[in-house]
This record gives C-alpha cells, sequence and structure tokens, in this order.
C-alpha cells in the first residue's frame, strides 16, 4: 500500500523514528562517547537500522517496519545492562530515552497501520 493513501497518523511515527535514528547515531559524538566501542557501535548500528527501516515505512505501509522498532527500542533500552555501560551516564541515558522511545513510537505505529488497514477493508 503507497502512502499517499495513508493518513498522516501513519506518516508521523515514521517520520519521528527517522529524526531519532539520526539522533541516535551522532549521539556518540555529540555526547562524548565515541571512544568507547560498546556504547558507540550500539548506538551506530541500531541508528543506521531504524533509518533504513523508517524510510521504508514512509514508502510502505506494513506492521513489521513498527514491530522492528519496537523490538529494537526493548534493545536499546537494555543493552547499557548487556553491553555493560549502565555507569557511563551519557551513554546509559541516551540509550535509556532513545530506546523508550523508539518503543513507544513502535506501538504508535502498529495502531495506526491497523487503522489504515481498517479503512481500506471498509472500502
Amino acid at each position: 500500500m503507497s502512502y499517499n493513501s495513508a493518513p498522516a497518523s501513519y506518516l508521523w511515527p515514521n517520520w519521528l523514528t527517522l529524526i531519532l535514528a539520526v539522533w541516535l547515531f551522532v549521539s556518540p559524538w555529540i555526547l562524548g562517547f565515541s571512544g568507547t566501542p560498546d556504547p558507540a557501535w550500539n548506538a551506530w548500528i541500531v541508528g543506521v537500522i531504524v533509518a533504513v527501516v523508517s524510510v521504508v515505512a514512509l514508502a510502505q505501509v506494513a506492521q513489521w517496519e513498527d514491530w522492528v522498532n519496537v523490538v529494537l527500542g526493548i534493545w536499546l533500552f537494555i543493552s547499557p545492562w548487556i553491553l555493560h555501560f549502565s555507569g557511563m551516564q551519557h551513554a546509559a541515558m541516551n540509550a535509556w530515552i532513545v530506546g523508550i522511545l523508539f518503543f513507544l513510537i513502535g506501538i504508535w505505529g502498529v495502531v495506526a497501520v491497523r487503522q489504515v488497514e481498517a479503512m481500506h477493508l471498509q472500502h
């Protein structure tokens, strides 16, 4: 399904995750943890994946993109403990906050896709 037929409520979550993905990618330099491999590579890899998924989601209505963001949000939130950087305040807080936002926006996207699908089933 083309995004041209999708309501704005579907597109907003994808634009927000794209903006957050860009922030996540540049955050190691801005917040000063680019020299620490685990949190930096975590931010770079997750940032790129979410950016790619967000761009794909802007072109096509599908729930899988939003579920990817939900899963990556959960990963990002728990990653400071798994990758042992929970003691690095800037890196950990960044992962926790952006992870929560990815999760919540992903859920918003799932709900929006269901609304789009229901709208198309009625027509």
